[in-house]
């Protein structure tokens, strides 16, 4: 069962607005056994939502389009569906009542409704209105030669709204939906074509109903087993089946058996074992305490850590010798080794990491180019430190310093527990 996703909004085209909605309208409609053909984003063009449309139908059998269904005059989607179907609009007394119902909530009860906001009430009279209790727009559900079209508002959390109450319940009780199975594999530290040669007998060796894809993101690979088929138990023996040849390849390079960052997984781990963490960050300005943090229950593990930047922070807060700093410099081993260490005992955490480096784009010398990074992790049992030399971009200097620094810490803890 294929799917096309549309999205509709000239904001979108020119990077005003960034489309979060196809990605998770494919993960829901994913889930549910129908795998999206094509994601298309158009301006608010009639012509342009007309041919979208009509090349639409041609590839999948669902097509949900989002966007266009305000108010305004440049909110021209209603129009052009009915125009599309060939039908009139019509006034939908149900959607008319829920516009009035959220005026008057937000207004007041004695406000008058504008002509403008009865117009929401208006639809294609070949569709199914399905109401949305989060604004005006209501969603429009049409059967059309074969094919089944849904109109949604484009505001993320009115279509969110739709989709889950209303759109994919009603998708899996109208179509004989098949079974997906994922399971995702989380690496770090090893690169994608190293993993695909050391596995690739394994995925020669996997049946045609299950597929494997290689998910590459700055110093990780996710690598996700899909299954499609109708027999939802014999698909997961089999997935578990390859996921567990896998994972026993690979080796230490596993983070998690989950899709889940590197961050979190090392969360879990390590609040399963109530181990605590702190950080000492120069060059990443706080960015690793921020991947830790964004998490919620970070607070049982993550006790917190130093930005320091200046000599006499890394002193101070850290207790990193003066000599040191000055004989060796802020960017060096023995630097990362004393900051790693004093956090280890200045925060009293069971393990620390530090990191310090040129970040960029200026600041490098010819014994320490841009992108020059020294990484210490610790516990009570054991320090190691490590040197990595990135490139010179700055924001992706400070983002492998993180993840390189957190799969360091991973690999800690795996030996040590």
């Amino acid at each position: 069962m294929q799917a096309e996703i549309i999205t509709i909004g000239d904001e979108i085209l020119i990077g005003q607005v960034v489309d979060t909605n196809s990605a998770w309208m494919a993960q829901k409609l994913n889930s549910i056994g129908i795998r999206v053909k094509q994601i298309t984003s158009i301006s608010d063009d009639k012509q342009h939502i007309l041919n979208a449309l009509a090349e639409a139908h041609q590839r999948a059998k669902v097509i949900l389009i989002t966007g266009g269904l305000g108010p305004t005059k440049d909110d021209i989607t209603k129009k052009t569906l009915a125009e599309y179907f060939g039908v009139g609009l019509v006034e939908n007394k149900e959607a008319l009542e829920n516009v009035e119902n959220i005026f008057k909530r937000l207004r007041g009860a004695n406000s008058e409704l504008l002509d403008i906001n009865r117009q929401q009430a208006l639809v294609p009279e070949n569709c199914e209105v399905i109401l949305n209790k989060n604004g005006t727009a209501p969603g429009m559900w049409f059967n059309y030669d074969g094919r089944i079209y849904m109109s949604m508002p484009g505001v993320p959390h009115e279509m969110m709204y739709l989709m889950e109450e209303a759109v994919l319940p009603k998708l899996k009780s109208t179509l004989e939906l098949p079974h997906i199975i994922h399971h995702t594999i989380v690496t770090a530290g090893e690169g994608e074509s190293y993993l695909a040669q050391k596995i690739a007998d394994i995925e020669d060796s996997l049946p045609p109903y299950i597929k494997l894809a290689y998910l590459p993101k700055l110093g990780q690979v996710r690598l996700r087993l899909s299954a499609y088929g109708e027999d939802e138990a014999l698909l997961q023996e089999k997935v578990n089946e390859y996921a567990a040849k896998i994972t026993e390849r690979v080796g230490s390079a596993v983070v998690a058996q989950e899709d889940i960052p590197l961050e979190k997984a090392i969360l879990n781990f390590m609040a399963e074992r109530e181990l605590t963490l702190s950080a000492a960050e120069s060059c990443t300005g706080g960015y690793i305490s921020h991947l830790i943090t964004q998490h919620p229950g970070s607070s049982k593990v993550f006790f917190g850590g130093a930005v320091s930047y200046s000599y006499e922070l890394k002193e101070s807060i850290l207790g990193v010798k003066n000599e040191t700093l000055w004989q060796h410099g802020a960017v060096s081993k023995e630097t990362v080794t004393e900051m790693v260490e004093g956090a280890l005992l200045n925060f009293k955490s069971d393990y620390a990491v530090a990191v310090t480096g040129i970040a960029g784009p200026d600041g490098g010398t010819e014994e320490k180019p841009v992108g020059t990074v020294w990484i210490g992790v610790a516990c009570a049992k054991k320090t190691v430190t490590r040197k990595f030399q990135f490139g010179n971009k700055r924001q992706q200097n400070i983002e492998r310093t993180a993840i390189a620094a957190l799969n360091m810490l991973n690999i800690m803890l795996k030996e040590l527990n």
